[in-house]
């Protein structure tokens, strides 16, 4: 495989000062097939899995399990797309990459964007469930001290953060599993609470498949570290579904022992469900182990977030769609520093200023604009079949319009926002 650079960006600047010819042009790879599964595990059973299943049943009632199938079904389609693309375009940055070498400058561009501030609202909202869970009276502190520690970390290298994230989803798995455990020892579950799949109808399972889908979002954070994986053709093509498959295994247990054991109305009226299954048991007494595991979650969730943010953030930089002093990569480290850092200064902001639930509704409509550009960056390769990225575009626009109004609008408004900055400068730009 020829890592190289494919070719030059007719957008690209001009050559970079003197004064950066001893700065490292390219990130160090350092990963493996096993890092690069663990920081997708420890992007996807964060924060979500612990809340995704309330607001679901409520969308849809038992029909949740559907919506679960209809979620994964839709991130296989986006992993495929972006493993596909990933073996071709091995660098940081993701869709961003993909969209820009395949569609256009314009569709890297607005997946660069999407990306960038969809998920700098998640990392925002994965701070605050950190304080939601250690100390309701305390959550804005704790916010900061999680995303400032957070920072630090993956400042001082991707191989400790792989190595913290390897630790966390052990802790998160292991809580998981107890859960499931004492719901079906001691809940007394129930069949009849599975049924009937289909819920609400078509719009209810799709709604329900957007919140969840909340939940699955992270096995792109993958594709974001190219620039950091050894042999990146094979390393990314097996971590990506290997993640997502280990993660709906624990999601459908997870699902079955929720509506098993609380029945729909009882999981969505909870805004813990997780905790609700231990309470009605005879180890109650575990309450709070998940509530700390919870926050673990949340915390491993927040790790690769500002990871993949900042890798993101790193390659727009570099084309100069961002502040060209960001496309720095430290000499000793061998990490983009500043845009770890200047990524960890916005997501505080946004924690000391955002509201939770409206951050993650139009992050979620971003994210799913982001795949749905990666699946159409797959329909332009000549080889491979076209009908995995067709199911996943048209999973990723029927899912988003399904949300909630205002989630729908805001993102939206938000990738509007975006495509008229591009516009702006496009217009600026010397002919």
């Amino acid at each position: 495989m020829d890592d190289r650079d494919p070719g030059p960006n007719p957008a690209e600047p001009s050559p970079r000062p003197a004064h950066s010819a001893a700065v490292p042009a390219r990130l160090v790879r350092r990963l493996g097939v096993g890092d690069a599964v663990v920081i997708g595990l420890g992007s996807m059973l964060g924060a979500g899995v612990f809340a995704a299943f309330a607001p679901a049943a409520e969308a849809d009632g038992a029909g949740l399990l559907l919506g679960l199938a209809v979620a994964a079904g839709v991130a296989y389609c986006n992993a495929n797309s972006s493993a596909r693309l990933a073996a071709l375009y091995p660098r940081s940055g993701g869709t961003y990459v993909y969209g820009r070498e395949r569609l256009g400058d314009f569709w890297g561009y607005l997946a660069g964007w999407g990306f960038v501030v969809g998920k700098t609202a998640s990392c925002a909202a994965m701070a605050l469930t950190v304080g939601y869970y250690i100390a309701p009276g305390l959550v804005r502190p704790i916010a900061v001290a999680a995303v400032a520690a957070v920072t630090a970390l993956n400042y001082f290298g991707v191989h400790k953060s792989a190595l913290a994230s390897r630790i966390i989803v052990g802790v998160v798995l292991a809580v998981l599993a107890a859960v499931v455990v004492a719901g079906w020892a001691g809940g007394h579950p129930e069949a009849a609470h599975l049924t009937p799949l289909t819920g609400h109808g078509v719009y209810g399972v799709l709604q329900a498949a957007g919140f969840l889908f909340f939940a699955f979002a992270g096995y792109a954070r993958i594709a974001t570290l190219g620039e950091e994986v050894r042999d990146p053709a094979r390393t990314i093509r097996r971590a990506i579904p290997l993640a997502l498959g280990i993660t709906l295994v624990v999601y459908a247990a997870l699902a079955v022992t929720v509506l098993g054991v609380l029945g729909p109305d009882g999981a969505a009226g909870t805004s813990a469900p997780l905790v609700a299954v231990v309470q009605v048991t005879p180890w109650g007494w575990l309450a709070p182990v998940v509530r700390a595991g919870a926050a673990v979650a949340a915390l491993g969730s927040l790790l690769a977030l500002v990871l993949g943010v900042s890798r993101t953030t790193f390659a727009m930089a570099r084309d100069r769609h961002l502040p060209g002093l960001l496309d720095v990569v430290h000499p000793r480290y061998g990490v983009p520093h500043r845009a770890e850092l200047a990524v960890g200064v916005v997501v505080i902001a946004v924690v000391l200023l955002a509201d939770v639930r409206g951050a993650i509704g139009f992050s979620s409509v971003a994210v799913l604009a982001y795949y749905a550009i990666a699946n159409a960056s797959a329909l332009s390769l000549d080889r491979g079949t076209k009908l995995i990225p067709v199911l996943g575009l048209i999973g990723c626009l029927a899912v988003a319009v399904c949300l909630p109004l205002a989630s729908t609008i805001g993102g939206f408004a938000v990738l509007a926002v975006g495509a008229l900055v591009w516009a702006v400068r496009r217009a600026r730009r010397p002919r």
